[in-house]
């Protein structure tokens, strides 16, 4: 490995350390993907005029405690952890993160009933007709090697700001610009769980919809999945109305964008 100047080693680090805990900002209800508390503030100006992150508090003054991945910062921190052997930097070499295809629809539907019980799971039709309509808000990722589908999280947008039910069913509730999105699966393949591939998929969904403009993304899970969902960042909001395939659920949620409130 090539020699680096104490300098080059705390900016890869830091940078790496950004990339590792962009999963939760601790405060457990805005998208942020890291705070930089702690971490060496030279270090961060560097990172930010070499266009590795963006430093709110430079480029705007005041006391913005955020820093953000670029696309060229998460390139190089996967690529630091990778030669590190730190981290299961290969996701993004093994799989593809992109809106579904028309064409895929009905292969999304059959990993939809491999994924849920019957009881949750949502049905061939209705899963044709949401991808019929919100076919944006489909976030796929697809098994470079074979082509298929391991995994996706999908939702529908919408200006009602609480979890109802007649998501599920009804994709006549899709409004185009929305300001909040209702997620209603979120599916991993059993071969393709316990890599992360859940987490890339919720982190890469969220990345995408803040950058569009959303302000919340809202979610129902059982309780065995709120500590998984808080440790992506969503802020559990108690037992949901929600009574989906006769069981009890949590609604959560996460603050995408405060400027849309």
């Amino acid at each position: 490995m090539e020699r680096k100047s104490r300098q080059e080693a705390i900016d890869d680090l830091t940078l790496a350390l950004l990339y590792l805990t962009r999963f939760n900002d601790g405060e457990g209800n805005h998208f942020d993907e890291m705070a930089w508390k702690n971490y060496n503030f030279e270090s961060i100006e560097r990172l930010d005029a070499e266009g590795f992150i963006i430093d709110p508090k430079r480029s705007r003054g005041g006391t913005y405690k955020y820093s953000y991945l670029t696309e060229k910062g998460r390139e190089k921190a996967r690529n630091l952890l990778k030669e590190l052997g730190a981290m299961d930097s290969d996701l993004y070499e093994r799989f593809e993160f992109r809106t579904i295809k028309p064409g895929e629809a009905e292969e999304a539907a059959l990993v939809e009933q491999i994924c849920f019980p019957p009881n949750e799971a949502c049905t061939k039709e209705h899963m044709l007709e949401r991808i019929a309509v919100a076919e944006d808000l489909f976030l796929v990722a697809i098994d470079r090697e074979s082509g298929r589908i391991a995994g996706f999280l999908n939702g529908i947008a919408t200006d009602e700001y609480s979890f109802k039910d007649d998501f599920f069913v009804d994709a006549g509730n899709h409004k185009k610009d929305g300001k909040n999105v209702m997620l209603l699966g979120l599916d991993v393949l059993p071969e393709y769980r316990k890599q992360g591939l859940g987490r890339e998929l919720v982190y890469n969904y969220c990345r995408k919809e803040q950058e569009r403009g959303r302000k919340r993304l809202v979610l129902t899970c059982l309780k065995n999945k709120v500590k998984m969902y808080t440790g992506f960042g969503f802020r559990d909001l108690g037992e949901s109305a929600s009574e989906w395939g006769g069981e009890k659920w949590h609604e959560m949620d996460i603050t995408l964008n405060y400027e849309c409130f």
